[in-house]
């Protein structure tokens, strides 16, 4: 790469999920149904725990959360994602490379914070049942959905711009399907090494601070859990955690796997396939775990199913 090169390209190359032409419709086909399973389950469990009068409690209030931050993070790349299967050259505009992961690290910053959200309010409602209206009151409840909303657009603002404002070497190809940090870092010029670090010192933070909530939660809740002397209230309490825990060790395997780690470490195709599990697939995985894994929204969409039944056509 000649680095006296130095220019704003116009547009970026996404070298997409895979070369092989021959994988391009199986992909297309299968990413579209995973995408469109993804956006139906997503607003669904938006509009499910919006209708349904039993499911207006706090662990409910962060799951529409959760379900509303899935979609936006699959949408900011999903579309492109299908996109780039059918068309000959792969390309994305300056403007809009930089929009996306904008917006991509705004929600999976949301993201892991909301699970740490959702980790605290299963701790209060194990450990201190009788105080659980109390503390987490709508007041609370919106405040600890807010500041991640909040502090993912900043430091995503500062992220972006960080990226942004260096210089590019004039070589405008991504190894990647979508606008993504460490692959726009591989382009870069100008104080590079200063923009990876930053990027490496915020991500860890994230992930191990976000972390951290989660598993001081669990260990509180498991202590909790340990000194209840009715193996059946033992197991109500754990089961009421089992869709979180499972959520939240799919989805920090990968991002350790992705961000905790220098850039001179990384393979971009083994990046790739984590970042399709992560972006694409774990967004389609979590309304279904909820769903299937939680009594209370199998109920609810039963009860909506006989309601829709019950209209006349």
């Amino acid at each position: 790469m000649d680095k006296h090169n130095l220019s704003v390209p116009k547009k970026f190359i996404l070298m997409g999920v895979t070369n092989r032409p021959e994988l391009q419709a199986p992909f297309f086909g299968l990413f579209l149904i995973i995408y469109m399973i993804s956006v139906v389950g997503n607003l669904g469990m938006i509009v499910l725990t919006n209708m349904d009068s039993r499911l207006q409690t706090p662990m409910y209030f962060f799951l529409r959360h959760l379900a509303f931050i899935d979609f936006g993070y699959s949408t900011a790349v999903g579309p492109k994602m299908l996109v780039n299967f059918v068309v000959e050259q792969n390309t994305i505009p300056y403007n809009w490379c930089a929009v996306q992961l904008a917006f991509f690290i705004t929600f999976i910053i949301s993201e892991l914070f909301v699970l740490s959200v959702m980790a605290y309010d299963r701790y209060v409602a194990i450990c201190k049942p009788l105080l659980y209206t109390v503390i987490m009151s709508p007041k609370v409840c919106w405040s600890l959905v807010i500041v991640p909303y909040l502090y993912g657009a900043l430091l995503s603002l500062w992220t972006t711009i960080k990226i942004f404002i260096s210089t590019f070497c004039g070589y405008n190809v991504i190894s990647h399907f979508y606008c993504d940090s460490l692959p726009l870092l591989t382009l870069l010029c100008s104080r590079s090494d200063d923009v990876e670090i930053s990027v490496l010192i915020c991500s860890t933070f994230n992930l191990v601070a976000s972390l951290m909530i989660v598993l001081v939660s669990y260990i509180l809740i498991l202590e909790t859990i340990l000194r209840m002397n009715s193996a059946e209230g033992r197991y109500k309490a754990f089961s009421t955690c089992g869709s979180h825990l499972i959520v939240v060790i799919v989805l920090y395997g990968t991002l350790f796997f992705m961000y905790v780690q220098p850039k001179s470490n990384h393979s971009f195709d083994e990046d790739k396939m984590a970042s399709v599990f992560y972006t694409v697939v774990i967004p389609m995985l979590n309304p279904i775990i909820y769903s299937l894994r939680n009594k209370e929204v199998k109920g609810a969409l039963r009860r909506i199913w006989k309601k829709l039944c019950k209209i006349p056509l």
